[in-house]
């Protein structure tokens, strides 16, 4: 119709204006509104970290590894560690023989001696040390999300408050790849299989440790 009002219809129930700038009289172009609310913003987390520094000297976040954390602090704790193993993993190429018997034998004897303690084996019963961790170390035997290049990441820097170590201080990379080869076999091994995979490893730890060369560059940057 002529004449009519062509001004886009703005819904006013919940106080907007007719020009559609105003919401319960708040300017919103207004750069006083935007100022207004990055005060309020501020405040806001002025408090939140008045509060967290209180809770943190008096001690109120039970440490302890027998007191899980609650729902939301491990789930940002497990977000956290997942984005930081992909991020820093995406560029590591797995070698092309990570498949090979011979890796995956030498692996199977560092396996035994060095990560059965805490993330067992199949047929194994769980050990003192298992049963105490916290987080839980995962059983590998079940399998992981991981990728080949994360585990060797994993392997090699270890998990910051996990009692995962960081194996690359004193192990080279292809001895690490040998871990993985064998992580990638581990969840298809009856008991059997395992005790006969570590049994016939080429060398047991101590002797693999001894013909190698000191790690270069042991005190690594933080990452």
């Amino acid at each position: 119709m002529r004449g009519a009002d062509r001004r886009p219809c703005v819904y006013r129930a919940g106080g907007l204006s007719g020009s559609g700038r105003d919401v319960n009289g708040w300017k919103l172009l207004d750069h006083r509104t935007h100022l207004v609310a990055a005060a309020m913003l501020c405040v806001v987390a002025l408090l939140m970290a008045g509060m967290l520094a209180v809770l943190i000297s008096l001690g109120a976040y039970n440490i302890g590894a027998d007191s899980p954390h609650t729902k939301p602090v491990f789930a940002l704790m497990e977000a956290l560690r997942d984005r930081s193993v992909a991020v820093r993993a995406r560029n590591i190429k797995a070698p092309a023989d990570l498949g090979e018997a011979k890796r995956v034998s030498a692996g199977a004897g560092l396996y035994a001696e060095m990560c059965s303690g805490c993330h067992l084996a199949p047929g194994m019963e769980k050990t003192e040390i298992s049963q105490g961790l916290y987080p839980q170390a995962p059983e590998f035997s079940r399998g992981t999300d991981l990728s080949a290049r994360e585990e060797f990441w994993v392997v090699k820097h270890g998990i910051k408050m996990t009692a995962m170590p960081a194996w690359g201080r004193t192990h080279s990379d292809e001895l690490i790849w040998d871990m993985v080869a064998f992580l990638r076999k581990l969840p298809s091994l009856s008991p059997a299989a395992y005790q006969a995979a570590v049994k016939s490893a080429p060398a047991d730890h101590d002797e693999m440790m001894r013909h190698m060369v000191p790690m270069a560059g042991a005190d690594h940057p933080p990452s």
